[in-house]
């Protein structure tokens, strides 16, 4: 059942929440892009795409999802538990030993949503591309969508599958790229400037959407767009401008909170900040 957008925001809230208290809990991971991803996510599983909580690994028939910076684990737990795939007191788990809830998603544990394992950075599009052409091969028309960090696309590999893509008309992708301009060592910029990806993706042959993360109904609408675009011999990129640490006051816009986790006094800050209508795990 398609939610409405105020519907969507608060099951972001609620995402949120469980993103802050999975990382206190276990005093480990990744909150700040997390964070600023949470609305994407929701907007994604509960809106845009089609997809299938009784879980196999073909994929058969149904939108695909793969996470390519895989250290953002937490929000997609989040809305995996949320949109059916597990029950959310799974989450409490998170990143315990011998859990199914690693700091970066595996696929040994055999957690329902889990495709591949990512963590090593700049593999994702690959991957997708490779599910994509899959589809095409199986005659199925549903599509697959990625999500990268802006950080990871300073790695020579995304770039071999940024040439791919348009020239073998990968046209049932659609590629996200949460460009939120911070990485654990700092400001992109500072650390390896990849000057106009906008340009650059254009240049490559992508067709190219650009839309608000932090903003619920820009994506909706952008998302429905992007997906409107498939088919028509371009691969889709989603350049998505995003807050590290959205929604938290003070872990927003610093690439400090990229991997760190709130104390105690922190945690409870934070809460107060995200309120939900719907129930903690």
């Amino acid at each position: 059942m398609k939610q409405t957008i105020n519907e969507l925001e608060d099951i972001a809230s609620q995402v949120r929440r469980d993103i802050v208290r999975m990382v206190h809990g276990c005093q480990s991971g990744h909150p700040g892009g997390s964070l600023g991803c949470a609305d994407f996510l929701t907007a994604l599983y509960f809106e845009v795409m089609n997809h299938n909580t009784d879980f196999n690994m073909n994929g058969v028939g149904e939108d695909l999802f793969f996470l390519s910076n895989g250290h953002i684990s937490p929000v997609w737990y989040s809305v995996l538990a949320r949109s059916g795939y597990f029950d959310p007191s799974e989450l409490a788990t998170f990143r315990k030993l011998n859990t199914r809830l690693q700091g970066h998603p595996t696929t040994h544990e055999h957690l329902p949503g889990v495709r591949i394992a990512s963590g090593s950075l700049g593999q994702g599009l690959s991957v997708a591309i490779g599910a994509a052409l899959a589809k095409k091969l199986n005659k199925d028309n549903s599509l697959v969508f990625t999500l990268m960090g802006d950080g990871e696309l300073q790695e020579g590999q995304n770039w071999e599958a940024i040439m791919f893509a348009p020239h073998n008309k990968v046209d049932n992708l659609i590629a996200t790229v949460d460009y939120n301009g911070q990485q654990i060592d700092g400001p992109t910029e500072k650390v390896l400037s990849m000057a106009n990806l906008h340009q650059t993706f254009e240049s490559f042959g992508w067709q190219v959407v650009t839309s608000n993360g932090n903003d619920m109904e820009d994506l909706v609408k952008v998302l429905h767009y992007a997906k409107s675009l498939t088919g028509k011999g371009k691969p889709i990129l989603n350049l998505m401008s995003t807050q590290m640490g959205s929604g938290v006051d003070f872990m927003m816009g610093s690439h400090k909170w990229h991997g760190v986790a709130p104390n105690d006094e922190q945690l409870e800050a934070a809460l107060v900040q995200l309120t939900s209508t719907l129930k903690d795990y």
